[in-house]
């Protein structure tokens, strides 16, 4: 698939990760060192990972501090995104979004669908613009986060980030 207008190489993102579990742990949370791995992998820089209950307040106040802090341009966070009564998630994010990139879950929808079927509706991985800082809501599943960072988020982080404005560190 050819891209309209290529993004510049070796462009380097900054991006906190965040689980949202009540039981996970650093020694097990497999989906959050994924991510690390993935963006590490593809030449970005992860400026923090921490793991948080599912608690809106705490997600809340978490994500708001990162989007004041001018070298973090993606916060990628994992789990929560379901419709259990635990599964608050999308709607602490959803309520700090500016703007929402509905193509982003629609399409992790989608792509989800082919390989679950139709229990790819439970999802509400979602994405959008707060404070200049990109934020992605994905399911809790490494199956579902490598999906969604190899077919979505790696392709477009650069782009994404560009289009905002955010600065990008210094290339060693």
């Amino acid at each position: 698939m050819a891209v309209p207008h290529p993004d510049p190489q070796n462009q380097q993102v900054t991006c906190a990760v965040v689980t949202l579990s009540d039981t996970r742990t650093a020694a097990d949370d497999s989906s959050g060192q994924l991510i690390q791995a993935l963006l590490a992998e593809a030449g970005h820089r992860v400026g923090d990972y921490q793991i948080l209950p599912d608690e809106p307040n705490q997600i809340r106040a978490l994500l708001s501090a990162y989007c004041l802090q001018p070298e973090v341009q993606a916060v990628i966070c994992s789990g929560g995104t379901g419709i259990a009564p635990r599964d608050t998630t999308y709607d602490a994010i959803a309520a700090l979004l500016e703007k929402e990139l509905p193509g982003f879950g629609e399409i992790f929808r989608s792509l989800s669908y082919q390989e679950v079927g139709s229990r790819a509706i439970a999802s509400r991985a979602t994405a959008g613009i707060y404070q200049s800082t990109l934020i992605f809501s994905l399911p809790g599943s490494s199956k579902a986060v490598k999906l969604a960072m190899e077919a979505l988020i790696l392709p477009e982080l650069v782009h994404l980030t560009r289009l905002l404005g955010k600065s990008y560190p210094a290339q060693p």
